[in-house]
């Protein structure tokens, strides 16, 4: 029988730094969409995130690939796991608040056991992840239906855009796989990917936005990039995978239940963002869906009906 890791106390202070810093990467963009589009947005964020990743590994002394293949698989992770889903969520962004995008954004782990389920042997779908699934779809529709009798119409294509945002990251975990198999460390994948993103991006944003026409963004534009380039993007994927290696997938997936709430407060505090109740209540099945993935609500709910 497989042993769950369990990670100590260091490690738990380093999850909850980590759903702030990716909690953040919702308000940064907020923040910088006042000013910027969207895909200017995202080139500034892998690009930043580029930069710092390869200072890092080169502080650290870890070797840069150069192979062919390798730097096709960073494009195609770079194309599921940066461009399609950071795109679309902050396109999303423009239409619908911060808090709210992050919860859509939450239903990651439940699009991934599907995607896995389709296109792997190894991980199949079991009556913890239908049950899973169940709640987590659950808590999409209690979501989307809430303005159903109020007169104000919905923003369904935004909401659609970063459920869209969950299914990219899903099918990238499947991607991903391959990297461990090509023993390649998750740093150097972190950068190879976000420089990957950046090569494709360019074209997309000199066609598409025409940068050199946008006007100069403020200083509060300007540090909400840095943040969301250095803070939530290269800070995160190290402190993640050290996550990842110490206690982890399941571990580390709690994250994603942690992220809406530091989106919510600083979108609430800073920006101003109201979610109504139909937003909570949605949350809250999402939650018990993403608890109900490995059996960890089920565990508890059996020790405390034995005690």
């Amino acid at each position: 029988m497989q042993k769950t890791q369990t990670i100590g106390l260091i490690d738990w202070a380093l999850l909850l730094i980590l759903s702030v810093l990716w909690g953040g990467s919702f308000f940064f963009s907020k923040v910088a969409l006042s000013e910027l589009p969207p895909f200017t947005i995202v080139l500034a964020r892998v690009a930043i995130a580029a930069i710092a990743l390869f200072i890092y590994l080169r502080a650290t002394r870890q070797a840069i690939p150069t192979a062919t293949g390798t730097w096709v698989a960073f494009l195609g992770m770079g194309l599921l796991n940066n461009l399609i889903p950071f795109s679309l969520l902050f396109w999303g962004q423009t239409q619908i608040a911060s808090g709210l995008a992050s919860i859509l954004n939450a239903t990651t782990p439940i699009f991934s056991i599907v995607v896995a389920h389709v296109l792997t042997t190894d991980e199949r779908i079991t009556p913890n992840k239908v049950a899973g699934i169940v709640l987590g779809f659950a808590g999409v529709a209690v979501l989307m239906a809430g303005n159903a009798l109020s007169s104000q119409a919905l923003p369904y294509l935004a909401l659609l855009a970063c459920l869209a945002a969950a299914l990219s990251y899903g099918f990238a975990g499947v991607f991903g796989r391959r990297f461990r198999r090509m023993g390649i460390a998750p740093a150097t994948s972190a950068f190879g990917q976000t420089a990957a993103t950046t090569i494709m991006m360019l074209p997309i944003v000199a066609f598409v936005d025409a940068p050199w026409h946008l006007a100069m963004p403020s200083g509060m534009t300007i540090a909400a990039l840095l943040g969301l380039g250095l803070l939530s993007t290269a800070l995160a994927y190290i402190i993640f995978f050290h996550i990842l290696a110490v206690g982890g997938a399941i571990n580390s997936s709690l994250v994603t239940l942690l992220i809406p709430v530091s989106a919510i407060l600083l979108g609430d505090f800073v920006l101003g963002e109201i979610l109504a109740i139909n937003h909570f209540a949605g949350m809250a099945l999402i939650s018990l869906g993403l608890l109900s993935i490995d059996g960890r609500i089920f565990r508890w709910l059996r020790r405390n009906g034995a005690s």
